[in-house]
């Protein structure tokens, strides 16, 4: 199902980009459990984002 994302309804790629880097440094680059659901969802937001600033539309997988 598509999704259209709007600019300005998420936050800008680099602040999540950001958030990413530090969870893997902090991690030491293993993620597992609740830091490995927490890159899933951070990465999920950076597509929308990144999605969002080129104004293209995402397709979620199923």
């Amino acid at each position: 199902m598509p999704t259209n994302p709007s600019p300005g309804s998420v936050r800008p790629s680099a602040v999540v980009n950001e958030e990413i880097r530090a969870l893997i440094r902090s991690c030491g680059g293993w993620l597992y459990g609740d830091a490995r659901t927490r890159y899933e969802r951070l990465v999920e937001e950076w597509t929308l984002a990144v999605a969002a600033e080129r104004r293209i539309e995402v397709v979620k997988a199923a």
